[in-house]
């Protein structure tokens, strides 16, 4: 709640931050007119003021259970004070420094325990800020390795139809969701495009192996046609989230190492969203045993307190730009805030908990009782569809159970699920008809309890 000034009536604390944000702040991926309080609109903007667990707390008082950990990123809990401990104590040490020439320790320990605990073969770590960043320095990445093998004209990506991997314009380049990326197509590279294994999109008795086999053979064909002009193939290992939680098998991962390695390409896993434990593994690439050129990381690589990633390759490329200066084969790309150690310091602690807990053990409990609550749904007459991998769940709302056709996007039916959600104290956020699960590991059976009953139930309303 807001502090009236002395004399001053009191005003709720939402109300007035509210109307001040909505003066001058624009916010991302919203159409702020939906927020417009002279327009009486009906979707609020809601401030809040604390966290606590899994929870998030308004200026109000109001308490809503966060569903989709703020966006992916929060792993184990708002304000968690074992990482808030690290955040102070490094604060009082060094809060910067220019990453060019200087270094510190709580990067390179970052670097030595990531190295560590990713995929055999990963020996090399470099740091950026968020994980669009990360896409775009291993999209240059490969493609410089490339040209400074002599092989310039390799200057093209394949990506998987529907995939996300960001909004900067090298990332949105090798996406596939219109929703991001048609604005900005005059921008952009064109990427090859390859037919995405979705589970969802298989033929009617398919086995998810099966599908992951058939789109490996299309992908086959692509190579064969475009091998010597293609840099990378980029992924989102087991599920493409921004996407619609589309989910596929692990042979696909397999099957996609040995094609790059027979075709000479790169495989770019965009693990941004799915790893450190979100799938059941720690990466999503150890549930196929394979390890790619490159593996991007951000979002619960610091537990959700400070934006970081990384982009970890292998000693092959790290080589392909180790050479006298005078050579011109240094990869010059840098951001201000590379390395920094406040980030550096609490990703540590953010791994440091996941060796001193059993996290993956306890997000397989949780996991298979998210599964069971939402089992029912699968008999819901406009539910096509409900899947899960780790702790991610989606349901797939549509208007037609038989034929599988969705609402009309103008509708907006997932918003109707997303205001329901605010109403009884939960955070969900659909991606267009699909409504999704996504919680803090520190979330329990209750608190799961809570998310389904209020996600059925805003389900219900959304398709009354």
């Amino acid at each position: 709640m807001d502090t009236p000034s002395p004399g001053a009536p009191a005003v709720a604390g939402n109300a007035s931050l509210a109307a001040r944000d909505l003066k001058h702040v624009w916010h991302p991926c919203t159409q702020m007119h939906d927020h417009d309080i002279a327009l009486d609109s009906r979707v609020p903007m809601l401030p809040i003021v604390r966290g606590e667990g899994a929870w998030l707390i308004d200026a109000d008082g109001r308490r809503y259970l966060d569903g989709i950990s703020s966006w992916w990123t929060n792993l184990f809990g708002h304000a968690n004070p074992r990482i808030a401990a690290a955040l102070a104590d490094q604060a009082r040490r060094l809060e910067h420094v220019i990453f060019a020439g200087f270094t510190h320790q709580p990067a390179i320990e970052l670097a030595e325990e990531l190295v560590r605990i990713t995929p055999p073969g990963l020996s090399r770590v470099f740091f950026a800020d968020n994980g669009s960043s990360a896409i775009e320095v291993a999209l240059k990445m490969s493609f410089h390795y490339w040209l400074n093998q002599g092989r310039g004209h390799k200057t093209r990506f394949i990506a998987l139809t529907g995939s996300y991997h960001g909004e900067t314009l090298g990332a949105l380049a090798v996406s596939d969701v219109a929703l991001y990326r048609k604005t900005y197509a005059p921008l952009l590279l064109t990427p090859i495009l390859a037919p995405s294994p979705d589970t969802y999109e298989g033929e009617p008795g398919e086995s998810p192996a099966a599908v992951a086999a058939r789109r490996l053979g299309e992908l086959r064909v692509l190579l064969e046609r475009h091998a010597h002009e293609t840099c990378a193939v980029i992924v989102e290992p087991l599920v493409q989230c921004a996407g619609g939680m589309r989910m596929y098998h692990p042979d696909y991962l397999a099957g996609l190492r040995r094609l790059c390695d027979e075709f000479a390409v790169h495989f770019i896993a965009d693990e941004i969203a799915v790893g450190f434990g979100r799938t059941g593994t720690m990466f999503a690439c150890e549930q196929a045993d394979v390890a790619p050129d490159f593996m991007c990381l951000s979002k619960g690589l610091t537990g959700g307190t400070l934006a970081l990633s990384a982009v970890l390759t292998t000693e092959d490329v790290y080589a392909a730009f180790y050479a006298e200066y005078n050579a011109g084969k240094a990869f010059l790309h840098s951001h201000s805030y590379t390395g920094n150690p406040l980030a550096c310091r609490v990703a540590l602690e953010t791994l440091a908990i996941f060796r001193d807990e059993p996290v993956l053990e306890r997000n397989r409990a949780l996991a298979e009782h998210l599964g069971a609550r939402l089992a029912p749904l699968r008999d819901h007459p406009h539910v096509a569809d409900v899947r899960q991998t780790g702790m991610i769940a989606a349901v797939e709302l549509v208007a037609d159970k038989r034929s599988r056709e969705p609402w009309p996007a103008a509708e907006r039916r997932g918003l109707r699920v997303y205001l329901h959600g605010l109403e009884h104290g939960a955070l969900l956020r659909p991606l267009g008809n699909v409504v999704y699960f996504m919680p803090p590991y520190v979330v329990d059976t209750g608190e799961i309890d809570h998310l389904v009953d209020v996600a059925t139930a805003g389900i219900e309303a959304a398709v009354a």
